[in-house]
């Protein structure tokens, strides 16, 4: 595999990922949502010094070009233009003068407001940062990315350089952060060099082969009609597993070789296959895509999605579905690397905006540590806000907490 390298830029616009090309082409054919939104809002308790975190987030997008990209259409082609200066401000709402109980109630419909506002991938810049001071020592930032820029290492990329920068320069000292040696935009090249070919075909062989004859449509009962067009409005319903249950989990997945995950999508599979009377179940599932060193500390949309198979005859034992689900899994992951747009393309499955192709439920087991967001001198705490949108029919996000699942 060759190594990711810098490319000439000369002001000229450059492709897509594929990743990015599915969502562009969403945007395009859906108009703009709300739903490919990824929002962190924090309360932060303490003096803070908003001319630090105002120039810290602007030394970000001056780092990471992805910040100062947009989209745009040239014969049908769409390409990212990226903008030289980092022309960012902090959008301050100042609520001091209000009464607690005013501002309070007044922050929970600004802050579903602005999770809800959508973004013009071709005009709008796809992140939006505003701090909301309710008095001299409490304050909220909510931070607002468009997925087709950012994933959720990117996230924790992020935080990580808010964290130092933020202190750097509240003690008035330069970046610590070294240059970066390539960005997004060179990545995206890459892959389009090097996924064509024989190194293309090899995978995309193993997917037509693995998802050759799936059904169409996963038909989950439901109270009320599938819409003619997706709306992508959505609710969350949370609850624990407790640790005892949990704990088994683990000892069966380690008794019969398998990953937790594999065992939750087994699980998940059979649910599945109980509520919809069917027998063929794909479940899509999202991986980190990270497989190579040089992108580790970009921030970007590199998150692929797999989609996983699994097949219930009418009297399989668990323990076989077990042995089936490890073995989807290992050869999913030895063939990451096409990206889910080429499959859903070569697979040509009927289309409808009504559903989204090969899947309509996804499973995602969040193993991978939180990076909390730390300013020097002040404390800071996430706050939840309402979700009201989903990309898919279900999504089971399984968090590993000391107090279960």
């Amino acid at each position: 595999i060759p190594p990711i390298t810098t490319i000439t830029r000369n002001g000229e616009p450059l492709p897509l990922s594929w990743a990015q090309e599915r969502l562009w082409f969403f945007d395009q054919l859906e108009g703009e949502s709300a739903a490919y939104n990824l929002y962190t809002i924090l309360k932060i308790t303490g003096e803070l010094n908003q001319n630090a975190l105002e120039s810290a987030l602007k030394e970000i997008v001056r780092r990471h070009e992805v910040f100062r990209t947009h989209f745009s259409e040239v014969d049908g082609t769409p390409l990212q233009v990226i903008e030289s200066e980092a022309n960012f401000r902090l959008e301050k709402e100042d609520w001091q003068n209000l009464p607690p109980s005013e501002s309070e109630l007044k922050l929970q419909t600004y802050l579903e407001k602005e999770a809800q506002k959508p973004f013009n991938l071709a005009t709008d810049k796809l992140m939006r940062v505003s701090l909301v001071l309710l008095n001299p020592v409490e304050s909220v930032l909510m931070v607002n990315m468009h997925h087709i820029i950012t994933d959720g290492w990117s996230i924790g990329v992020f935080k990580q350089e808010l964290s130092r920068l933020y202190q750097a320069y509240s003690q008035g000292n330069p970046s610590p952060l070294p240059e970066l040696p390539i960005q997004y935009a060179d990545y995206s090249q890459w892959q389009r060099q090097w996924l064509r070919g024989e190194n293309q075909k090899k995978q995309l062989d193993y997917w037509q082969q693995q998802l050759a004859d799936i059904p169409t449509l996963l038909r989950l009962p439901t109270d009320k009609p599938r819409p003619a067009i997706q709306s992508y409005r959505g609710e969350i319903q949370s609850f624990v597993i407790n640790p005892q249950l949990t704990e088994q989990l683990q000892k069966l997945s380690q008794k019969r070789g398998c990953t937790l995950f594999m065992t939750l999508q087994a699980a998940l599979a059979i649910l599945l296959s109980r509520y919809s009377g069917q027998d063929d179940i794909v479940i899509g599932s999202p991986i980190a895509n990270r497989t190579r060193q040089e992108i580790e500390p970009l921030i970007g949309f590199f998150i692929n999605t797999l989609a996983l198979r699994t097949k219930l005859a009418e009297n399989t034992s668990f323990s076989e579905l077990l042995t089936q689900a490890r073995q989807t899994n290992l050869e999913a992951y030895a063939h990451q690397d096409l990206p889910f747009e080429q499959i859903v393309e070569a697979l040509q499955p009927q289309r409808s905006l009504s559903h989204s192709p090969i899947f309509q439920v996804t499973l995602v087991l969040q193993n991978t540590p939180d990076q909390p967001l730390e300013l020097s001198g002040v404390s800071v705490a996430p706050l939840k806000v309402k979700n009201l949108t989903t990309k898919f029919d279900l999504s089971l996000l399984i968090y590993p907490r000391d107090s279960g699942l």
